[in-house]
């Protein structure tokens, strides 16, 4: 979990390194066409401005972008998906052959492993164990969370692979009305311009940094997978090894 905090860090500071560095740049050589004696340094909502409609599906996007980023960070936890602080208690339950106080610990502390270990005791009654149906119960339910948790990581893949496109698609509108006004006055044209360069460069400083936690979260979740699997396969041990004394 350190590690991704560090990975996250970092990210983000590479996000407001590059977006400073386009913004002093444009401000810069928007300052050079005005034949300005000094760069003049504009403030975002200039060069919100100037990006034209393009931006605001960008920013519609940058949000999402957020919103997800944080919401994994928060929900894919180790400590929240794996509660290996109930692996104690669980262990003495089946030890004693306790499946409705086991499942009573894991409808009261809903997470990954708690869910896959309760479907799986779902299917063993008092007197029988079918290792084969529990099995079953096991892969289906793992399944099941596999795609509700893979879903809004997913959502980053979709929102880096996007942004480009939405991107793309204000530089060729400015490009188009550069064509347009080729005849026209130099800083008409450089507005047109402008456009097409903000709106490329906003597109790029979305996608990057969501693609990158995409593939952090994704590595981190499906290792979080196999540890489950390795936990929920012990605890199932552990309630045979019972069964069989």
């Amino acid at each position: 979990m350190k590690k991704v905090r560090l990975n996250m860090v970092f990210v983000l500071v590479l996000l407001f390194a590059v977006t400073g560095s386009l913004v002093q740049v444009y401000a810069q050589s928007e300052g050079a066409v005005a034949a300005s004696a000094t760069p003049q340094y504009r403030t975002f909502a200039e060069i919100f401005k100037t990006g034209g409609w393009g931006m605001w599906p960008l920013s519609l996007w940058s949000m999402a972008a957020l919103y997800y980023i944080i919401r994994n960070a928060l929900m894919l936890r180790t400590k929240s998906l794996l509660r290996a602080d109930l692996k104690p208690e669980i262990e003495n339950l089946l030890a004693a052959r306790d499946i409705k106080g086991t499942r009573e610990i894991c409808q009261k502390n809903p997470c990954l492993m708690t869910s896959v270990l309760d479907a799986g005791l779902e299917r063993i009654s008092e007197n029988d164990f079918d290792q084969a149906h529990v099995k079953e119960a096991i892969e289906e339910a793992g399944n099941e969370q596999l795609v509700i948790f893979m879903k809004p990581i997913n959502y980053l893949s979709m929102i880096g692979t996007v942004a480009p496109l939405l991107g793309l698609l204000g530089t060729v509108s400015g490009i188009i009305k550069a064509f347009a006004n080729i005849s026209g006055s130099r800083e008409a044209l450089a507005g047109n311009i402008g456009e097409a360069l903000i709106c490329t460069a906003g597109g790029l400083v979305i996608a990057i940094p969501a693609m990158i936690f995409y593939f952090i979260y994704k590595n981190n979740f499906i290792k979080n997978i196999s540890t489950m699997g390795r936990m929920v396969g012990h605890f199932m041990n552990v309630y045979r090894n019972a069964a069989g004394r």
